[in-house]
């Protein structure tokens, strides 16, 4: 496989941005050494595990931004992703939480749909995960509920046109400093624009990461879409690998990311080669990592 000019300066980039993570790590670790050793940072190296968790009981908001490329006939077209994913966990009872996960888009994309570029809001995913406040006894995390598929794009070539509900499930087990899982959903569509093509989709996505003790996390996962209706290409199979690192800035934890992917298979006309991702998450937990400058 050949690599394009273009692609060596976007793994430049990554690389470079991959480094940047260096300095905020030593930062975390000496802060954390500073004012309260042993406690600051283990409880820094929770909170990034609650990160790799999808269903934790913890706000986040975060911010994705992907960046694919070769899409189209002519292997000419890109097109960049804003996700905004805000997570709410909401306490039922003694033994329950929901936790609200909601996916909007922000698109803004070039040659895929004819020549030109469109650019605005995509469908929004919103997902209900009704999860056990404790593990299992084997220590298996878990939760269930809806998936909705809302057509809120702002253009047509944006999004589906259609309205989609079905189930959705995540099960992971945490354990030394390991996390791994599978969060997976299947979408049909009931109502919408006649004109467009059902919605009949299954998304996979497994996953594994590693935090270290320095609130530094590597994780590996794929976000496959299967596509039943299609009559060949069904699979899209992007698989990512990630680097975050948690931080606090003043005294708002914040946990950025810098990944690379690679598209394993994607349906015709679709992104082919490298993707490029970098997420900004802002945390809100209830026990803030530090506590140090707090009075008596």
């Amino acid at each position: 496989m050949k690599i394009t000019s273009r692609q060596q300066n976007l793994i430049a980039v990554a690389l470079v941005g991959a480094l940047a993570f260096t300095t905020p790590a030593l930062w975390a670790e000496e802060a954390a050494t500073t004012a309260a050793p042993e406690d600051a940072a283990a409880k820094a190296q929770e909170l990034a595990k609650k990160l790799s968790n999808p269903i934790a009981n913890l706000i986040s908001a975060p911010m994705q931004a992907n960046f694919d490329e070769d899409f189209g006939p002519d292997g000419k077209g890109s097109k960049f992703t804003l996700n905004i994913q805000p997570v709410i966990p909401v306490s039922l009872g003694e033994d329950w939480n929901v936790i609200s996960r909601t996916i909007l888009p922000v698109i803004y994309q070039s040659d895929i749909v004819g020549t030109g570029s469109q650019g605005g809001l995509g469908d929004i995913t919103q997902s209900l995960f009704f999860s056990p406040k404790e593990p299992t006894k084997g220590g298996v995390i878990w939760g269930a509920g809806p998936a909705l598929l809302l057509p809120s794009a702002t253009r047509d070539e944006l999004g589906t046109e259609k309205w989609a509900a079905g189930p959705t499930v995540v099960m992971l087990k945490q354990t030394h400093g390991w996390t791994y899982g599978l969060l997976a959903n299947h979408l049909w569509s009931y109502a919408g624009n006649d004109d467009r093509a059902d919605v009949n989709a299954t998304f996979l996505q497994p996953f594994l990461s590693f935090t270290t003790k320095q609130a530094m996390t590597f994780g590996l996962n794929t976000e496959a879409t299967y596509n039943w209706d299609a009559d060949h290409d069904q699979w899209s199979i992007p698989v990512n690998f990630a680097v975050s690192q948690l931080m606090r800035i003043g005294k708002q934890p914040v946990q950025l990311q810098g990944g690379l992917g690679y598209w394993a298979d994607s349906p015709q006309n679709g992104a082919e080669g490298f993707r490029f991702r970098f997420a900004v998450t802002l945390l809100f937990p209830k026990d803030p990592i530090d506590r140090s400058d707090r009075k008596p």
